[in-house]
């Protein structure tokens, strides 16, 4: 029997993020949210697990209405902090597009909703650019969305408007192509797309270490990341949606598409195929963004690996005999692909990170014991 030692806290949660009770509140959320379901006979019925990337409404016919809704989070305060908007809409298409690929459904358009302490002009023209920048990318229109005025709700950081961002998007799959893991067997292969870097998670955290704890500036220069603290952090978060879509439609025969986004590689244990468990054996070396976090931070692998995407931001499995398309395709959009892990048969559903010597059991990384590592 493998031995786990439990990590003693999380840092995450002295930062002001608490998924346990974020876990529970939900659970309570959703107990009444379902009972719309009711509402619908057939047409309009969501066909999927509320605890999935995105989920799909029966719309009639052949094909289904993919949803999925999603935030900026507290990345908004790092472009306060730097007095930069034109990006922050690029981390909002991607947060809900690179959810909704995953069921496999090509998104077709997204709505946004931003609220302001104040208008202003400057602010939101910037941030539209951002939004045009990233649905050029993802290939979606923004055929509208909702702009509030509450002053008294939000205030920006000292010297700047405060807002926040949001996003719906649509997608569309026919209901015979859901992708949500399924078909997965023992012996498929994980294959990582590299992450630009934090992505849009964890932001709380990197910011209490820095700023808060370590005192640090936002124009801090670093020659480990060849540029200030700010930059990094404001880099957008990749949207993974050309080289996904290509993938889906070369052929590729994807058993499962996982965002790495909030709980870092736990992400693999939402797929629907149960009593299968999925082991990274070999992991390619994380932006320096990631290793100074841990450093100033004093943070466990534990919680790196479930709050960060540690280089890797998007997941896909496939038969062992597809890696090599799906990475050529990968090359075709200048995204770094790696093969590093595999799927096995674990009633359990472990995700096991051997060069780290992690176990993710329930909603947590635990450390393994020495000569314990290996999960077969």
């Amino acid at each position: 029997m493998t031995k786990i030692k439990p990590t003693i806290h999380s840092t995450y949660t002295q930062a002001g993020v608490d998924t346990e009770k974020e876990e529970k509140a939900l659970r309570l959320f959703f107990k009444w949210i379902q009972k719309s379901f009711s509402f619908r006979n057939n047409i309009g019925v969501p066909l999927l697990n509320r605890k999935y990337f995105a989920n799909v409404i029966d719309i009639g016919g052949s094909v289904g209405l993919a949803l999925s809704t999603d935030g900026v989070g507290t990345k908004i305060m790092i472009a306060q902090m730097m007095n930069k908007y034109d990006t922050i809409g690029i981390d909002c298409v991607a947060m809900n597009v690179n959810d909704i690929i995953c069921v496999g459904a090509e998104p077709i358009c997204m709505l946004d909703y931003l609220a302001v302490e104040k208008i202003d002009n400057h602010l939101m023209e910037e941030i539209a650019k951002g939004l045009y920048q990233g649905a050029k990318i993802a290939r979606i229109t923004i055929p509208g969305g909702e702009t509030a005025q509450i002053r008294e709700m939000i205030k920006g950081a000292v010297g700047s408007v405060g807002f926040d961002l949001a996003g719906l998007t649509v997608g569309l799959v026919p209901l015979n192509q859901i992708i949500i893991g399924q078909n997965i067997t023992e012996g498929d292969v994980i294959i990582g797309f590299r992450s630009s870097g934090i992505h849009s998670n964890g932001l709380t955290l990197a910011r209490k270490i820095f700023f808060n704890d370590a005192g640090v500036s936002i124009g801090k220069y670093f020659d480990e990341l060849g540029r200030t603290i700010g930059e990094e952090l404001l880099e957008p978060t990749h949207i993974y949606v050309p080289e996904i879509m290509e993938v889906i439609k070369s052929g590729v025969r994807v058993k499962a598409l996982i965002n790495i986004t909030s709980d870092g590689f736990l992400n693999l244990k939402r797929v629907k195929k149960t009593k299968i468990g999925y082991i990274i054996s070999d992991f390619p070396e994380p932006q320096p963004i990631f290793s100074l976090i841990q450093k100033f931070g004093n943070v466990s692998d534990e919680e790196m690996y479930k709050v960060f995407n540690m280089g890797i931001g998007f997941c896909v499995i496939v038969p062992n005999n597809e890696i090599e398309s799906v990475k050529q395709i990968a090359r075709k959009h200048n995204v770094d692909a790696y093969e590093i892990g595999y799927t096995v048969a674990d009633p359990e559903e472990k995700v096991v990170i051997e060069p780290k010597g992690l176990i993710g059991k329930g909603d947590q990384f635990y450390k393994m014991r020495q000569n314990s590592c290996k999960v077969k």
